[in-house]
């Protein structure tokens, strides 16, 4: 470890609970120790200790923590993809030893309760977002929020009932999911279908303020893909939103 990394926390911890989230989508969640503390949005790097395979991707993953800070565990969410490192996760028994190393980053919400905090989400770039939701409604703070999350299908879609639930529980919080490819789905869908664009933003953000249709006083923050990322950081520019109000992390490799 370098000297610029000797003040990270680093601790062992066991894995407590894993489950189907999504289609091929799983959540584990580790134990935590006491005294660890983190902000809503960070991630961790998770070591394999001992794994009975590997390959040239290692043992090594950084996850966004999906749990809020007042959760009991460290939960962490990703697309099983068929690399070594995610294969062990999914078969190793409960109880096996990790090393969690951090928290770091910066994707957390703003002080400024007057600036609305908007979140585009794609994916499993949603694991940031719920913790952040779930700080906001438990914490009762007073900022306005609205969460947009892209997926191909419901059935893609982590968290898609827990999301909507906690507009019961926070009145400033809103969520609108959106799916991309219904015609490859066995569900029924009411809500939001195609891609986060000006048109979809300016739907449910008018509300806002309505002297300002774009919204540019808000933050924005963006997690997915780098294509959607870029995508979208491409289309908030162009919408009129400050680059210095977006604020985003990329999930390569999900």
């Amino acid at each position: 470890m370098s000297t610029a990394q000797a003040t990270w926390p680093v601790f062992k911890s066991k894995l407590v609970s894993r489950s189907e989230i999504a289609e091929e989508t799983m959540a584990f969640r580790f134990g935590r120790p006491p005294q660890w503390s983190f902000k809503a949005g960070q991630f961790v790097d998770i070591t394999l200790l001992h794994p009975p395979e590997t390959d040239a991707e290692g043992n090594v993953r950084g996850f966004s923590i999906a749990s809020a800070p007042h959760e009991e565990t460290i939960m962490v969410a990703t697309r099983m993809r068929n690399t070594a490192c995610k294969r062990v996760l999914a078969s190793m028994p409960l109880q096996t030893e990790v090393q969690i190393e951090g928290p770091f980053g910066d994707l957390v919400l703003h002080n400024n309760s007057q600036k609305p905090a908007i979140l585009l989400a794609g994916g499993i770039g949603i694991t940031p977002f719920r913790s952040i939701v779930l700080r906001a409604a438990h914490e009762r703070l007073p900022h306005r929020i609205v969460l947009f999350h892209s997926n191909n299908r419901p059935e893609d879609a982590p968290f898609l009932e827990e999301l909507a639930e906690i507009e019961k529980q926070n009145p400033n919080y809103n969520y609108v999911p959106t799916m991309t490819a219904m015609e490859q789905s066995h569900s029924e869908w009411a809500g939001e279908t195609g891609i986060i664009g000006p048109a979809m933003l300016s739907k449910h953000l008018k509300a806002l303020k309505a002297s300002d249709p774009s919204t540019t006083n808000a933050i924005y923050y963006v997690a997915g893909p780098p294509g959607m990322v870029a995508a979208m950081r491409t289309m908030l520019v162009d919408w009129g939103v400050d680059e210095d109000n977006i604020r985003t992390e990329e999930f390569a490799g999900y």
